[in-house]
């Protein structure tokens, strides 16, 4: 790193220096093998410092390559139960996963197989710019019109107001995934769901140092993050002893993506909701007055939250999650 400013002092055990500071120590900076595994969006000026610094035996880490190391770094020895090592019986599971897609999505390099039980919704469909999608957020009960803030959250808001409220199988499975983000599941793995009785599944979590609610300020501003504390305390304050404890873990469910039983799913968002329309009554500037994708943030660690709560209900189960390119 370049300062020490706002940075912590070690990181997994291991002390955080900065470049200044590790050049003294580096007698042949050519000998230095650098791998930088980051978002792509913030590579070039970690390499701008470095080759600053003298260092030029750099290796670069694509997202799709930093995804899967970390999917497979959190598959081991971490206590998260994998839907990979369940036994398999014969029936599938019903099941209907809706793709959020937005007029916003780049193109993909490469074509890829879709499963066919992810069904596309356009988010954020309020206004004139429909892109070619099966189903629209902007539809039926909806907050389409709030896609700045709640991003693919929007399509989960649709789905919980306009299909999972519809009488059916409560033990179906109904999920979220995104554009560029799904669960990666094969037909072997969708009969394990069934024969076990899993009520959902999550990714893998990724790791997040030192913990993740110094992750959040990323992403999430401390006036926002005040907002979304206040409106669990207001609306959950019998569940904030065992949230102030989730929050100093370091592991976090990310993307919005998930799988789960009707029923479940349900319970899920009739507890998200109510939080995230809280946090837009108390946000500053409120959430109708502006679209920084805030809420979309939030609601990947009240998944987070939300499961951890409710590990001992729910029989959960994780999967890795495809990134696609």
């Amino acid at each position: 790193m370049t300062s020490y400013e706002n940075n912590p002092s070690s990181l997994a055990s291991l002390p955080v220096l900065t470049l200044e500071d590790y050049s003294k120590e580096c007698a042949d900076k050519s000998d230095v093998q650098i791998l930088v595994a980051t978002p792509a969006n913030v590579m070039d000026g970690i390499v701008d410092s470095l080759h600053a610094a003298g260092f030029y035996n750099i290796t670069l880490m694509k997202d799709e390559e930093l995804n899967n190391l970390c999917t497979e770094a959190s598959k081991r020895g971490v206590g998260y139960s994998s839907v990979y090592s369940l036994d398999a019986g014969r029936e599938q599971s019903s099941l209907n996963v809706f793709m959020a897609c937005s007029k916003y999505d780049k193109p993909l390099i490469r074509k890829y197989d879709i499963p066919k039980y992810m069904i596309p919704i356009h988010v954020g469909a309020a206004g004139p710019d429909n892109m070619n999608a099966q189903l629209f957020d902007d539809t039926g009960i909806n907050i389409s019109h709030k896609n700045g803030n709640y991003c693919e959250l929007t399509g989960l808001y649709w789905v919980w107001k306009n299909v999972l409220n519809e009488a059916g199988n409560e033990s179906n499975y109904y999920g979220l995934c995104q554009y560029r983000r799904f669960l990666d599941l094969s037909e072997d793995d969708l009969r394990r769901i069934k024969a076990n009785d899993i009520d959902v599944v999550l990714p893998f979590p990724l790791t997040y140092e030192p913990d993740i609610l110094e992750h959040r300020k990323r992403y999430i501003k401390d006036e926002d993050w005040d907002a979304l504390l206040r409106a669990l305390e207001e609306l959950h304050p019998e569940q904030m002893p065992a949230v102030k404890m989730i929050l100093q873990q370091k592991w976090l469910f990310n993307y919005n993506v998930i799988l789960a039983k009707k029923s479940v799913l349900k319970e899920y968002c009739q507890w998200l909701f109510p939080i995230l329309e809280k946090v837009e009554e108390y946000s500053d500037p409120k959430g109708n007055q502006r679209s920084d994708r805030y809420i979309g943030y939030m609601g990947e660690t009240l998944e987070t939250i939300y499961f951890m709560l409710n590990k001992d209900k729910y029989k959960i189960v994780h999967g890795g999650c495809r990134l696609l390119v």
